[in-house]
């Protein structure tokens, strides 16, 4: 079922239309209710018109960073929308306890455990290298396991369920993302402390008179801001107070691809989406979850028709009246929506991170906040959306 925080719902997507100002109608029943989900561009992101805009995109960024993450010095298309998009990151290494630095320090030997450390590790390169494994907790499990397959993938590897050795060689082989810090410092800034937030209320007219669907606490929103889980990030500041001047540690994400998107495969089985340049490369892969028996995804090929940052959500009751959800990470479709040629369906961002391809869809492609972000800015008008059984 459709997973919204604190609400289970399942949904039913039916009716889309795109109208000058780019409104898409979807309906859902939400708490047995029907619901008619509308989504609008509230705060449209200002990207290109044309494929033909992105003609001359970025050229491929390094994700080895030096201080700061998510600046991409590039002033193509693409990497102006990323920027705008996602948070510049500066950091240091200073004072980095002791099992931050193992972490940094970890490698992996053919019969080695993967502890928490090397989990750390692990997932770093492997969102590094744009394959990405949902929010970094430090622990072997379904999404690094999909990460690694697809990584192994783009490299030609064989594809395995269990880490190797021909594996870590090329998660390491770059000797300066190696000895990348994957666990650094991090000062709370003012304007991290100093976002609205708000408690979200069960019911859809109870959410529908908030301004937005912020962040319930500052913690969910670090969190986010870093791609790792709420939990971990408590267990790494177990002393911490989230407060403005306070300096904790965090996980680095690195930056992200920067390759134009022109075609992506959501494979139902493996609960991946697997982005595509315009030469067929493999460039980035990001856990999803798609469709689920009782609301199937569709079949075959469609296109990206529309892309709104920030968009807001329509519920209909069963009696007909309607409430108009705001934006907010917290909104039930995130911070993004991607609508297709297909009535209805689109790529969209979530309200719970953790629980990515793992629950059920509507049929929609659902991704992390930050992975929608991502694709949001590199995906290119017309790309080609592909529903794999």
């Amino acid at each position: 079922m459709y997973q919204l925080k604190k609400i289970s719902m399942a949904i039913a997507m039916i009716g889309f239309s795109t109208a000058a100002f780019m409104r898409q109608s979807v309906a859902v029943p939400l708490d047995s209710a029907n619901v008619n989900p509308q989504v609008t561009s509230i705060n449209e992101a200002n990207i290109s018109k044309s494929n033909a805009n992105q003609a001359n995109a970025a050229k491929d960024i390094s994700p080895v960073t030096n201080g700061v993450s998510q600046k991409l010095a590039s002033d193509s298309k693409t990497a102006n929308a990323l920027n705008k998009f996602l948070p510049t990151i500066k950091y240091t290494t200073d004072n980095l306890s002791v099992s931050a630095q193992k972490v940094n320090n970890a490698t992996w030997k053919e019969g080695m455990s993967i502890d928490r450390i090397i989990g750390t590790k692990l997932q770093a390169l492997l969102n590094w290298h744009h394959n990405g494994v949902g929010p970094v907790d430090g622990y072997w499990g379904k999404n690094t396991r999909k990460a690694m397959q697809a990584f192994q993938q783009a490299n030609g590897l064989a594809v395995t369920d269990t880490l190797n050795n021909e594996t870590w060689q090329a998660l390491t082989k770059d000797e300066k993302l190696m000895v990348q810090p994957v666990l650094v410092s991090y000062q709370i800034t003012d304007a991290d402390v100093t976002i609205k937030t708000t408690e979200i209320p069960a019911g859809a007219e109870a959410k529908s008179k908030l301004e937005g669907l912020y962040y319930e606490n500052i913690t969910e929103a670090l969190a986010e801001k870093f791609h790792i889980s709420e939990n971990y990030l408590k267990a790494l500041n177990p002393k911490a107070s989230f407060i403005a001047g306070e300096t904790i540690t965090v996980y680095n994400p690195g930056n992200p691809n920067t390759k134009p998107v022109s075609r992506v495969v959501a494979d139902k089985v493996t609960e991946t989406l697997y982005a595509y340049d315009d030469k067929g490369n493999l460039v980035a892969s990001y856990p999803t979850t798609v469709g689920s028996t009782a609301t199937p995804s569709p079949t075959g090929i469609h296109k990206v028709e529309v892309k709104v940052h920030e968009p807001n959500y329509t519920y209909t009751a069963k009696d007909g009246s309607k409430s108009i959800l705001p934006p907010g990470p917290n909104n039930p479709v995130g911070s993004v929506w991607i609508g297709l040629s297909k009535p209805s369906y689109g790529i969209h961002g979530s309200p719970d991170p953790d629980r990515i391809s793992r629950q059920a869809s509507a049929g929609c492609i659902r991704l992390t906040n930050w992975d929608a972000l991502a694709l949001l800015g590199v995906i290119q008008n017309g790309a080609i959306v592909e529903f794999k059984e």
